[in-house]
């Protein structure tokens, strides 16, 4: 896919040698920093893995305090924005600038959604107290309708530990996801973009939908694991 061609009315950088380079290196820099993203959620990934393997137990149990229906509709939300994440860049290239606009409103409103759900997850499981680490305050008495016969362990904070750390940096990619995409849907509404320079655009959708794609890993280890 070429970005810009001369006579576009596109100029690339000066330190390109033209603009096919300049949006080949661009997208090659996406896809690093990409890298070091999926790094960054593998070194969580992996440290779920062990203490799962040691500690099944504590995510069992800790699951059931996550409702499944919640992330099902969560994940339902952020497939959907890839969905028109991708049409906005389609959009873009097609220099159709309204559509190109309505599919990134679109998918920043998935966004909200999909952040709106969390915040009801979030408020009512620090209501009962069950915070990470040393902020663990749940009363036992007050969680047995929630296990059932089953044993809280005492450890289980660790789990807690483990759905915050991995949610919470989800979300925050969520809400900067959302900022760049507010941002590339003000370009687009000012016409920056079309057949021969849609780069910014692109790049934002990459980042999307690698957030779209952790939390395809992250529901089922979440929610799922009992």
């Amino acid at each position: 896919m070429s970005t810009a061609k001369t006579g576009s009315g596109y100029h690339h950088a000066h330190h390109y040698d033209s603009a096919e380079h300049e949006y080949v290196s661009s997208k090659q820099g996406v896809w690093l920093f990409l890298c070091t993203e999926i790094l960054m959620f593998g070194g969580l990934f992996v440290g779920y893995a062990i203490f799962h393997h040691i500690y099944p137990e504590i995510f069992k149990v800790g699951s059931k305090f996550t409702d499944w229906r919640l992330g099902a509709a969560n994940t339902v939300v952020l497939l959907g924005s890839s969905f028109t994440m991708a049409l906005g860049i389609y959009y873009s290239q097609k220099k159709e600038q309204s559509k190109a606009v309505a599919m990134l409103a679109i998918t920043i409103l998935c966004g909200a959604i999909f952040m709106g759900i969390k915040y009801i997850e979030y408020s009512h499981k620090i209501h009962l107290g069950l915070l990470p680490g040393s902020w663990y305050t749940a009363d036992p008495a007050s969680l047995v309708k929630y296990v059932g016969d089953m044993e809280i362990p005492s450890n289980l904070p660790m789990y807690f530990s483990f759905y915050y750390m991995m949610t919470g940096i989800h979300g925050i990619h969520v809400l900067v996801g959302m900022g760049l995409i507010a941002w590339v849907m003000i370009r687009a509404m000012k016409g920056e973009f079309g057949p021969h320079y849609y780069t910014p655009v692109e790049g934002v959708g990459l980042f999307w939908h690698l957030v779209d794609l952790v939390w395809i890993y992250l529901f089922p280890l979440l929610y799922l694991v009992s």
